[in-house]
């Protein structure tokens, strides 16, 4: 059987981006999210989820630029995770279903070991070192410049059928809206991305390829299905 996780990345970061990531999941394929637990509008989206149960909510790890620089001592890493997981609790009144983090960050060589620990030792699953597959090429922007096309119906279309297999999948995405509350620089790629999510023919081609969407939320026994 073919299961896949939408999650969108970046939740909190902005009201733009909280409503995008809502509307995905209210009228699209989003089925996760991942929480920026210390950037501006946190409170708000974790407010937000509180209302929207079916939504499981992931921790998207933010370190500070501080903390990737060569010579860091390894315990500021250690430290900043568990503030931020202690954080996600605090403001969701629950662990993390998931945990993730920004501009992958958990890939650096010093700081996966931490993450490694943490996913461990409060049993959550950690992006690409759990039974879920992570599919990162639904992206509108790499170089600088906007790249529409790859975050397009068609596009996303041809992902699900050449890149999800039997097992679980997670996709990323980046859905939102612009507005005067964000800065960052992949910003009208998240309205493309929430129209694609959203649109009618995602629908009919997951049902056509018989994948089911699921979610975090279903991880421990989805795995328990997927092994039989």
């Amino acid at each position: 059987m073919k299961f896949l996780i939408v999650n969108a990345d970046d939740f909190g970061a902005s009201r733009g981006i909280n409503r995008g990531i809502l509307e995905a999941h209210r009228y699209g394929i989003l089925t996760s999210t991942s929480l920026m637990v210390d950037a501006p509008f946190s409170q708000e989206a974790a407010q937000l989820a509180g209302a929207t149960r079916a939504l499981s909510v992931g921790l998207h790890v933010d370190l500070p630029e501080e903390l990737k620089r060569p010579g860091t001592p390894s315990a500021r890493i250690a430290k900043a995770l568990d503030s931020q997981f202690a954080r996600f609790e605090a403001l969701m009144g629950s662990a993390p279903t998931h945990l993730d983090s920004h501009h992958n960050a958990h890939r650096h060589p010093r700081a996966l070991p931490h993450f490694l620990k943490l996913a461990e030792r409060h049993g959550v699953p950690l992006r690409e070192h759990s039974p879920v597959r992570y599919l990162s090429s639904f992206y509108g922007r790499w170089n600088g410049e906007s790249h529409l096309e790859q975050i397009s119906s068609e596009n996303l279309s041809r992902l699900l059928e050449e890149e999800v297999g039997a097992g679980i999948t997670e996709l990323s995405c980046h859905p939102g809206y612009m507005d005067v509350s964000y800065r960052g620089g992949y910003a009208y790629e998240r309205e493309v991305e929430l129209q694609t999510l959203c649109a009618l023919a995602i629908r009919c081609v997951l049902s056509a390829l018989s994948i089911q969407l699921v979610s975090y939320h279903e991880l421990n026994s989805l795995t328990g299905c997927t092994a039989a």
